[in-house]
């Protein structure tokens, strides 16, 4: 594992070059091209406040931005893998043609979506301070969980796009599974709403510590529950480790699957 990290250091100016090419082409063509990615997460937050103000009247107050609160680390995740599963099979000509660590193509991915991420906070932040919702000390918590969650969703990235060289219905499966799981997810309701008879089975979601913590920083302005967080990012180290073990293995033989 330490020698595919050398090597992905190594070749850290070609990654940088993939996530920079991965953010332009997002928005290649478009009138406002990279203005969108804060434009995005902008038009999201405004379509909520209104659907969940006027319209559904959820009893939660503020809800339209406990909602955006678990929505945009959400979207990090779920773009991250549903991008990264192709990831290896789009760039099989390269793949092909030179020797480049294979992780960098999916590692990409994920680099790309955590930018997105982190700039959708220059809307997150003054939106949580017009609706008086205070930013306090907790703040300082974010960089931890965030570092936990990239674990995660790394992890998870790799394993998906070096299973999809050999198996590629799982391309189509991820979009399917991944919706199947945001609703397992309390993002569109706090945790304290599910059934207690059923919050047994929510502890099988590997992201409900992530996503309340987010919750716990921005909405309700305290520190997270430290040792939740804690075996969060340590599953989430194991879970990386045995996808790096994977990928290796299985990378032996992309140029000739592909």
């Amino acid at each position: 594992m330490w020698q595919q990290i050398k090597e992905i250091y190594a070749y850290r100016e070609m990654l940088k070059n993939l996530v920079a090419k991965e953010l332009r082409a997002r928005y290649k063509g478009s009138v406002l091209g990279f203005l969108w990615t804060f434009f995005n997460p902008l038009l999201v937050l405004v379509v909520y406040s209104v659907v969940f103000s006027f319209v559904m009247r959820v009893q939660l107050e503020h809800y339209s931005m406990f909602l955006f609160v678990g929505l945009l680390p959400w979207n990090y995740l779920a773009t991250s893998a549903q991008m990264g599963v192709a990831s290896i099979v789009a760039g099989g000509g390269l793949v092909k043609k030179t020797y480049f660590p294979r992780e960098i193509l999916p590692l990409s991915i994920v680099l790309a979506n955590l930018v997105n991420y982190l700039l959708s906070l220059f809307i997150l932040l003054p939106a949580l301070l017009i609706v008086q919702i205070p930013l306090t000390i907790a703040l300082l918590a974010f960089p931890v969980v965030l570092v936990a969650q990239t674990l995660l969703v790394t992890g998870l990235t790799l394993l998906l796009a070096a299973a999809n060289v050999y198996f590629r219905d799982l391309e189509h499966i991820t979009g399917v599974v991944m919706m199947a799981w945001f609703f397992f997810t309390p993002i569109l309701y706090p945790l304290e709403m599910v059934p207690p008879e059923l919050k047994g089975l929510f502890l099988f979601n590997p992201v409900v510590p992530v996503i309340k913590a987010y919750q716990d920083i921005f909405f309700y302005g305290q520190f997270p529950d430290w040792a939740s967080l804690g075996s969060f990012a340590g599953g989430a180290m194991i879970f990386l480790v045995l996808s790096l073990t994977v990928f290796n293995r299985l990378q032996r033989n992309f140029a000739e699957v592909i």
